[in-house]
């Protein structure tokens, strides 16, 4: 009778502490989100560089609409690629050639410059596509007092199945990340940097590092985050495909 009662105990008990424990992933990815991105709905302009054993080679500019429902907009700026678009809602991408009027499926994996791809552009939150676990609360990263979490998306399309996660362990700001595809294969390294005090710090530059090709590393600098409003309909590929831009 005890036996039966301690495992109905468990049975109870275990699964409301694997519901704790999701939620308390789930507030520090918001939290570590907000070093991202303050605004939900926001206009970011990025450059992403890449270099070749320390020395510049090429430079691309982007803006990047994101909305609220897993929904990115992300523009090419570079004269080289004027007039591109990429367009992301939920697990779909699609790239838009300035001359085509066929908006052309493609994965978000698929490369910007360098080891940036789409989706590290156009998905920049954690909390709408992973959960996890905190596998070491008492990590340290480069010398910083850090919680490792173990990451798994929730949602299908994400550009990296898994992701070992490092923030912060008192403000949760993010620090760096271990990037896999789906057959556990690390893909790419990242190192994040922030700027400003205390509120206002944010992420302004996220290192790419391939384990492979050691001698060549992307950075995606952040140039400015706004809060921004993107008309829904701009977020329709047979509508963007056709008609130009314009904020509300």
């Amino acid at each position: 009778m005890k036996k039966s009662l301690l495992l109905f105990v468990l049975a109870w008990f275990v699964p409301l502490a694997q519901v704790h424990a999701l939620d308390e992933v789930a507030k520090i990815l918001v939290a570590a989100d907000h070093y991202r991105l303050s605004d939900a709905s926001s206009r970011v302009e990025t450059v992403v560089e890449l270099y070749k054993n320390d020395a510049l080679d090429k430079t691309r500019a982007y803006r990047v609409y994101l909305k609220p429902g897993r929904r990115s907009l992300v523009l090419f700026q570079s004269p080289q690629e004027a007039g591109q678009k990429v367009l992301m809602v939920e697990e779909n991408f699609w790239i838009l050639m300035p001359k085509s009027r066929r908006p052309l499926k493609i994965t978000p994996a698929q490369k910007l410059l360098g080891e940036a791809s789409t989706g590290d552009i156009a998905t920049m939150t954690w909390s709408e596509y992973y959960d996890g676990t905190v596998t070491d609360p008492q990590a340290d990263y480069a010398g910083t007092p850090a919680l490792r979490l173990a990451l798994t998306s929730k949602v299908t399309g994400t550009t990296y199945a898994n992701l070992d996660l490092w923030v912060e362990r008192e403000t949760y700001a993010p620090l760096a990340a271990d990037l896999y595809v789906a057959s556990g294969k690390l893909a790419k390294q990242a190192r994040y940097y922030l700027a400003g005090e205390g509120k206002e710090r944010r992420v302004t530059r996220m290192t790419l590092l391939d384990k492979i090709q050691t001698n060549q590393r992307t950075e995606v600098k952040v140039l400015s985050v706004t809060a921004a409003e993107l008309a829904d309909k701009y977020f329709n590929p047979m509508f963007l495909v056709r008609n130009d831009i314009q904020e509300d």
